[in-house]
């Protein structure tokens, strides 16, 4: 089965500069294979992704077909069927203020 991985702008270069990246996965693969496959072909990615013990980063969300996985089962999310996992680095910070 192929899942398209989107990635936000600050994560393209470690994939060749690519906005997106098919990733081929055996049937049955969940979040936690397509992220072993894609620290494979591109290293550079695992540590933005995965911390130190190969758990999800905290500050990077994922979304698997719209659905954000910590909803689901982590890294543990069953991607059967699953067209798109989307990376998305959390935004915080400012000023505590909304408007001017």
């Amino acid at each position: 089965m192929a899942v398209t991985v989107r990635l936000p702008s600050a994560l393209r270069r470690q994939a060749g500069d690519r906005p997106a990246v098919d990733v081929e996965l055996p049937s049955r693969a969940t979040l936690g294979d397509l992220l072993d496959v894609l620290a494979a072909a591109h290293p550079g990615l695992e540590r933005r992704l995965r911390d130190e013990r190969g758990g999800l980063r905290r500050y990077v969300n994922f979304f698997v077909d719209g659905e954000e996985c910590r909803r689901l089962a982590g890294a543990d999310t069953p991607l059967d069927g699953a067209r798109e996992v989307q990376i998305i680095p959390s935004v915080a910070g400012g000023s505590g203020t909304m408007g001017a």
